[in-house]
């Protein structure tokens, strides 16, 4: 399907992954009225897993790219749960990023910038979301960040 949100990625040379398979007992996401919670989504490139701990070996650029791909994967989330249709997002309403950081690690907002440009790139003014950005001592499978998100649908 190709509506003005495909074209606003086209534009921005951006092909979204495949939306990944959940890894565990969950699904990858949940509707509910006009709400669309997708689960978090690991960073994850295409060599693989982006793996690495904030502070310590891994800088914040390197972190934003993660985060940046996790917010590919939760576009990819969201456009399977809109039957391929990313216009029906109508905006996207709250981001949640964790980071995997030492204890003095304070630059968690701007990793986490990764992910949230991404949004107001793909869909400007409605892409501007509320948002927490946290550290945690690890993530699954030894990943810099996950990103999960609540987006509103029509």
């Amino acid at each position: 399907m190709s509506g003005k949100i495909d074209a606003q990625l086209k534009s921005l040379g951006i092909t979204l992954p495949a939306a990944p398979a959940p890894a565990a007992n969950y699904v990858p996401f949940v509707q509910s009225g006009t709400m669309l919670f997708v689960s978090g989504q690991i960073s994850q490139g295409a060599d693989g897993l982006i793996r690495g701990k904030l502070g310590a070996g891994m800088g914040v650029d390197e972190g934003a790219v993660a985060a940046r791909q996790c917010g590919l994967a939760l576009l990819a989330q969201a456009r399977a749960a809109c039957g391929g249709d990313l216009d029906r997002i109508q905006r996207v309403v709250k981001l949640t990023g964790f980071v995997n950081s030492t204890p003095d690690f304070t630059d968690q907002p701007e990793v986490i910038n990764g992910c949230s440009n991404l949004m107001v790139e793909v869909f400007g003014e409605a892409g501007r979301h509320a948002r927490a950005a946290v550290s945690v001592p690890s993530l699954p499978r030894g990943v810099a960040v996950e990103v999960d998100a609540i987006f509103e649908v029509k």
